[in-house]
């Protein structure tokens, strides 16, 4: 009978934990927990963003400059050494340094007296939220049985999204009570921002309880080269392929997510609050929504079409998520509009559930937190283009219609994305050439 968080030997080295234990229980749900409380500072930014932009006397352009690329890129590029780095010492200890440097760089950004100043302390603080991510993604198959390793990401994936969910939803809520804690003539957005950065403090003392697992060689990965350019050399052909899907996908996802709140202000002439708190619901219901639905449709094409399951998945919803995008741009209502919105991230939402799955099983554990940093900052490049493209087009093109400029940059992104899918699925199906690859076979043998 396996003993609880016993582990199962190799002829590499330690495979995963054949049983949970209850501090890996407890880690999981710990750092699922941290990323949803430091993703929430991107939901409450965006609900609050139009204050930002009063306060600082920015245009779109530079709103979506600020939602992209300090946002995003430049946080995700600093993640890939600080990655390197949980890759050759501690994770806990890197993970506990993440978590007080977002309570520092919060103030800071609070406080900051300029854009300037207020652009940098939020790409710092980016770094923090994304550095986090990729070792988070390296720590789950050292604490989770491999049987349960797909529910732990996705469990892991649905607590990121209840947090990043919560900024919308309590946005307003967070800005009325620190004005009412918080004493001074700071304005409301900047006395929010650092009431929710105190949000940190028992997150720090909570993680002192966290389990710091030995990292385990997975059967699969015994052969594999631990050199990163070598296993980059020797993939180039799926990584780039998976790069298009996903790069894609997500300048459209950017385009939507981080500037749709103002959007529908600016269109629908519609209060902070309301908007917050339908964005709220939307994001919590599509992000944790998606994720027994990509888990079901995983399961059953697994069966039929082995590796190439996964970007057909990631295909198919971002082609579905065209005629949304469509019916956002034509919206007359509010209504109408989140209808779309709601359909929009939920497809898009389930494309991309499945891909840290996809990583884990691509890359050896001696990489995994450098090659799950490393693919956050290519993504991440065509994040930050998203919203970039979107303030440009509103603010030289269509007048302001931001609305109109999120689903005009959307569109080609998406089908860009499904033709880049197709190509994958015909690839790996040839590949396969009725075989099942390495690593399912591997599985399959599990």
């Amino acid at each position: 009978m396996a003993v609880a968080g016993a582990q199962v030997s190799t002829a590499g080295g330690l495979s995963s934990p054949s049983e949970w234990s209850a501090r890996a229980l407890f880690t999981v749900g710990f750092l699922g927990l941290t990323a949803g409380v430091q993703m929430s500072d991107r939901g409450l930014q965006a609900i609050v963003l139009s204050a930002i932009q009063d306060s600082f006397a920015v245009s779109d352009a530079t709103v979506g400059a600020l939602q992209g690329l300090a946002g995003v890129l430049v946080g995700s590029a600093v993640a890939v050494p600080v990655a390197r780095l949980a890759d050759r010492h501690s994770r806990k200890r890197v993970l506990l340094g993440l978590i007080m440097a977002w309570i520092l760089l919060m103030i800071l950004s609070a406080l900051a007296p300029d854009f300037p100043l207020f652009f940098i302390g939020r790409a710092a603080s980016g770094v923090t939220e994304f550095a986090m991510i990729p070792i988070v993604y390296s720590l789950i198959p050292d604490l989770a049985p491999e049987r349960h390793r797909v529910a732990a990401n996705l469990v892991f994936a649905a607590l990121m999204a209840a947090g990043s969910s919560a900024g919308y939803y309590f946005g307003d809520s967070l800005v009325t009570a620190a004005q009412s804690v918080i004493p001074g003539t700071l304005e409301p957005w900047r006395k929010a921002m650092t009431l929710l950065a105190f949000a940190g403090l028992p997150l720090l003392a909570l993680g002192f309880l966290a389990s710091d697992p030995p990292r385990h060689i997975a059967a699969m990965n015994v052969e594999t080269n631990v050199s990163l350019g070598a296993f980059l050399r020797e993939r180039w052909q799926a990584v780039g392929l998976f790069v298009g899907v996903a790069g894609s996908l997500m300048i459209a996802v950017q385009a939507l997510n981080p500037l749709i709140a103002m959007a529908l202000q600016r269109r629908f002439g519609t209060g902070l609050a309301e908007i917050g708190h339908a964005l709220g619901l939307v994001t919590l219901a599509t992000s944790i929504g998606c994720l027994p639905v990509a888990g079901m449709l995983d399961r059953l094409l697994r069966r039929r079409m082995g590796l190439a399951a996964r970007p057909l998945i990631m295909g198919l919803g971002a082609a579905a998520a065209i005629p949304c995008t469509l019916l956002l741009m034509s919206s007359a209502t509010l209504d109408r509009a989140l209808s779309a919105v709601v359909l929009f991230l939920f497809l898009t939402c389930t494309a991309n559930a499945l891909v840290p799955t996809m990583l884990q099983d691509l890359t050896p554990a001696s990489l995994r937190a450098r090659s799950f940093a490393i693919w956050s900052f290519v993504v991440s490049v065509f994040c930050a283009i998203g919203p970039l493209i979107a303030g440009l087009l509103s603010d030289l093109m269509l007048g302001g219609a931001l609305l109109k400029a999120i689903s005009v940059t959307a569109i080609p992104a998406l089908t860009l994305s499904a033709a880049c899918a197709l190509r994958s699925v015909l690839r790996q199906t040839s590949a396969a050439d009725g075989t099942p690859g390495v690593h399912e076979a591997a599985h399959n043998r599990g």
